[in-house]
């Protein structure tokens, strides 16, 4: 059921996309079609100037005019280009979150709530003035007692009851999409939401940001190609969070990056290395790496802000990862179908050669291009859209790790346009193989094992020659259990007693017939009647319960 509230938030919903040219979105519900007519006598439809523009930019612009969550929500939605045609997700990338800023006293107070004190005791200066508005929080600069420059992040007052009315609204109508459009059942909206629902609901737990922050500088310590800024934990607060000042170039001002002498080539390739560090090295990658969130020291060092979105891998998924690049570098599309087949990324009963044919029509056409034009990111779509095809399976985390990608591509080939992203990746990822297949790695497993097989290894001997005895002296009993195995005694055992009960309920009625047919002098009537009837019925109750148990 349709609130109030909900009802007028859907009418100015429906009244934005009408003013955009996006007709078809309203008048696609059930209960609109048989009014699509009414369209040619709306004043929207004649004089709105959005109609000749493409797909992609009118609902981008209607995401910017419904507000920050839903920029927000555009913003996500564009990351799941296996979803969506490129052309609106290109133009989805786009969305900024240039949000107004919300009163400094009201800022004031939340901070103050959260650190339980007043801004003037805690720092030695606050400007109550943002340095920066986003959809999610607001960023001022501050000054510590100890003389540390610091910005205060603080989550907008009221946005998690905004966002939980705007998701359930973007869940009404994923859900009616996917009811009566055949189109938005195949880029199943309601999923997209959830993804999404669980994405900015993270977002707004600072401590969680600050954590990652924090694992993120840990990796990276001492690093000369990336630096990430502290945390002041004792000031963070699930909606408050604190963390050292940097200072840099935004990565997008190129021009004043080259005035001050840094590569542009070091840069690019630095940008590659960073990503490859944090995925097989690390397996802990920032998943939000925009131009807005990275900045570059005078010396060329990277520096990384907004830690919101971070993205992991499981240990077989970086090997199969790993192994599915090389395999592209070396043309072998047979090994890349395997792999696709043993990670579980399509149904086991696919068949490789047909698999394999699709890939290498996606992947050869590339490699007979100068490989400067040669985009690695979308290669991976394309091959991501081919892969659609035989049922793969969406993986959240290779998701977060094709944007991550796509963004650092686009980063590195506006830095530097002759990126060579496969000649700089291919050497890390045979390292990277080769020291976890290696015997470097074997060596590096045992090492790890050590410590846990050494507590076992007194007991050994002993455990040994008890089982050699017992197999000697005919003592040894080996215990098997499986589930099938289980199923089938059951059955078994199921089975007996309906035949036990049968046979058994037969036998009474048979009695029964008998015993009513002896002659008087063996039996007074009214005892044979009697006996007989308790016998039939005996014999009823058993074949019912032998039936029922079948």
């Amino acid at each position: 059921m349709i609130g109030i509230r909900e009802g007028v938030r859907l009418a100015h919903i429906s009244w934005v996309l009408l003013r955009h040219g996006l007709d078809e979105i309203v008048l696609s519900a059930h209960l609109l079609r048989p009014l699509r007519f009414l369209k040619y006598f709306s004043p929207f439809f004649w004089f709105r100037s959005e109609t000749s523009a493409p797909y992609g930019y009118r609902i981008r612009r209607a995401l910017e005019d419904l507000g920050p969550i839903f920029i927000k929500f555009g913003q996500i939605l564009s990351t799941r280009r296996d979803l969506l045609p490129d052309d609106i997700a290109d133009e989805l990338a786009k969305l900024q979150d240039q949000v107004p800023p919300f009163p400094a006293a009201q800022s004031t107070r939340l901070i103050e709530k959260a650190l339980g004190d007043s801004v003037d005791h805690v720092f030695a200066r606050f400007e109550r003035k943002p340095l920066a508005s986003a959809s999610i929080a607001q960023v001022h600069t501050a000054t510590l007692l100890s003389g540390e420059d610091v910005v205060v992040k603080v989550v907008r007052p009221g946005i998690e009851k905004t966002i939980r009315r705007d998701i359930d609204l973007l869940f009404l109508i994923a859900r009616l999409a996917q009811k009566y459009s055949k189109e938005a059942r195949r880029l199943r909206p309601v999923e997209v939401v959830e993804e999404y629902e669980k994405t900015i609901f993270d977002e707004l737990d600072l401590m969680r940001e600050a954590a990652n922050a924090s694992q993120l500088r840990r990796n990276f310590d001492n690093s000369e190609m990336l630096y990430v800024p502290q945390v002041h934990w004792e000031y963070c607060r699930p909606n408050v969070m604190v963390m050292e000042r940097i200072y840099g170039t935004p990565v997008s001002e190129v021009e004043t990056l080259q005035v001050k002498g840094i590569s542009m080539q070091m840069l690019g390739e630095r940008g590659v290395e960073i990503f490859f560090t944090q995925v097989f090295r690390d397996n802990f990658f920032h998943a939000d790496m925009h131009p807005g969130n990275i900045f570059v020291e005078d010396d060329g060092r990277y520096v990384g802000v907004d830690f919101g979105i971070m993205g992991t891998l499981t240990t077989e998924d970086q090997r199969y990862l790993a192994e599915n690049l090389l395999a592209f570098f070396n043309r072998d599309y047979n090994r890349v179908a395997v792999l696709h087949v043993e990670s579980g990324w399509v149904p086991p009963d696919t068949r490789i050669d047909e698999f394999e044919s699709a890939i290498r029509s996606v992947s050869e056409p590339i490699f007979d291009r100068p490989i400067a034009e040669i985009s690695f990111g979308h290669f991976l779509l394309r091959l991501f859209q081919t892969a659609r095809r035989f049922d793969m399976e969406v993986q959240p985390q290779l998701v977060l790790l094709q944007k991550t990608l796509l963004n650092i591509e686009g980063l590195g080939r506006q830095l530097y346009p002759e990126l060579d992203l496969w000649t700089t990746a291919k050497p890390f990822l045979e390292r990277w193989m080769e020291e976890q297949v290696g015997p470097k790695a074997l060596l590096r497993r045992v090492k790890e094992n050590f410590p846990q097989v050494s507590e076992q290894l007194p007991e050994i001997p002993l455990l040994a020659y008890k089982v050699l005895k017992d197999a000697d002296q005919g003592k040894l009993k080996i215990q098997w259990q499986s589930a099938e195995l289980e199923k089938m005694r059951e059955q078994i055992a199921r089975s007996n007693r309906k035949t036990k009960a049968a046979v058994s309920g037969g036998t009474l009625l048979i009695t029964a017939a008998v015993v009513a047919g002896m002659p008087p002098a063996a039996l007074t009537l009214m005892a044979g009647q009697v006996v007989s009837a308790a016998l039939a019925g005996v014999g009823a109750v058993m074949l019912l319960f032998a039936w029922k148990s079948g």
